[in-house]
Formats: C-alpha cells, structure tokens, sequence
C-alpha cells in the first residue's frame, strides 16, 4: 500500500517516466499505525533526454477499528543542499562501488550534514561488505516512532542497511550469521545502537518488529 501510494505520487503525467522502488522497510511499526520508508530511483525522459533522478518517502498508514490500513501522509525526504567543501570520507563513500546509495542518501551526504563517523564506518564495512543503504538522514522520522525521543537519522548520525552482499536483510534465504557478523562488525566500529532482526548479546543491540528488515547503526558523536 505504501508503495502503491508512492509511485502514484512520484508518477508524472506529462511525461514518460518509470519509478524504481529500491526498497520499503519501515520507520516504525505499532499495533495501529506503521511508518513505511520508500526509497526509489525515478527516470523520466524529457525532450529526447533521460533523466534521472529520486527520493525517499516516509509513508504514514493507519489501522482502522475494522482491521483495516489505510495511507494517512506522505513526507518526501528534504535532504538540503549540497555543499562544495565535502569531507575526504564524503567523497570517498560517494565513489565507492561497494556501497549503493539511493537517491535521497546521496543528495543527505552532499549537503555536508552526515557525520564523518556514519562516513568512516561505512568505508569500513565496505572493506568486508557490499552495502545496500536505505536510509541516511532525510526521508526517515524525526522522532523514534511513536516516541518523543529524537531519531539519530535527522541529524546525520545513523544508516539503515537494507541489503549486505547483494542479500536482502529481510530475506529468508539471507545466512543470519551473515546479518548478525555486519551488525557485530558495526558496533566494533563504533556505532553504539545496533538494531536488526536478532537480538545480540551486549548493550549496543537491539530487535523489534521495526528492525527486522534493516539492520540500523546509530551514532552519538
């Protein structure tokens, strides 16, 4: 529903145009309303040109008393703009062949306002990994879902993996020692909120509904 919701938003009607959903995993989820976060590529063609181009949408849906969802709000992701004094770590993870970004992550780190220890930990696994990032910065909540406390994601100090080494997070065929060795190695680096499909040992991790497609690496400094 939430994707439905997204490609008839992000559709023009004046001109040809396909719209590439990376992926939908949630912002949040509780037992009446849910936060989908869409991530997608859109390329249109435009006086004989392609043009490409994308976002990253956080979709609001709401449970009915009949057990029924329904599409509440969209909020586009609102990245900024970019910055000519990029960091070295910046740059680096914008060339990386081993990390693909969408579109929204890519405008968050062009615009100067994603930690350099999101940055350098992101080099790091791409050491070992291959990474599929959802979520950055922009598109994501503000606030931890259904809470008042602040999301480390606005202030560019969290990622969402969706994808390591071509394997879906939430795939039922992707090796857990796979997912729990990227969430182990995350922490290593520094990150100090692991969260993922399984609950690990030790006070950086953490599971829930939400996490059970990404795994997410927060920050504090």
């Amino acid at each position: 529903m939430a994707v439905a919701a997204v490609v008839k938003m992000l559709q023009p009607t004046e001109t040809q145009a396909v719209v590439d959903v990376i992926d939908a995993q949630y912002g949040g989820i509780l037992s009446d309303s849910a936060s989908v976060l869409v991530p997608c590529r859109v390329y249109s063609i435009r006086a004989n040109r392609l043009i490409s181009g994308g976002t990253t949408v956080d979709v609001r849906l709401s449970k009915s008393s009949q057990g029924t969802w329904r599409v509440t709000a969209t909020h586009p992701a609102q990245p900024g703009a970019p910055v000519s004094n990029l960091s070295t770590a910046a740059r680096q993870v914008l060339a990386s062949q081993q990390i693909t970004l969408p579109p929204a992550s890519v405008a968050d780190i062009r615009s100067g306002q994603v930690h350099d220890s999101v940055l350098t930990t992101m080099l790091e696994l791409a050491k070992t990994y291959r990474i599929g990032i959802s979520v950055i910065r922009s598109g994501h909540p503000i606030d931890v879902f259904g809470t008042t406390r602040p999301s480390d994601h606005p202030k560019g100090r969290a990622f969402d993996t969706w994808q390591i080494d071509g394997r879906a997070v939430v795939a039922p065929s992707t090796p857990r020692s796979l997912v729990t060795s990227y969430m182990r190695a995350a922490e290593s680096l520094g990150s100090y909120n692991v969260g993922g499909p399984y609950q690990l040992s030790g006070a950086a991790f953490f599971s829930d509904n939400t996490h059970h497609d990404h795994v997410h690496a927060g920050f504090q400094s």
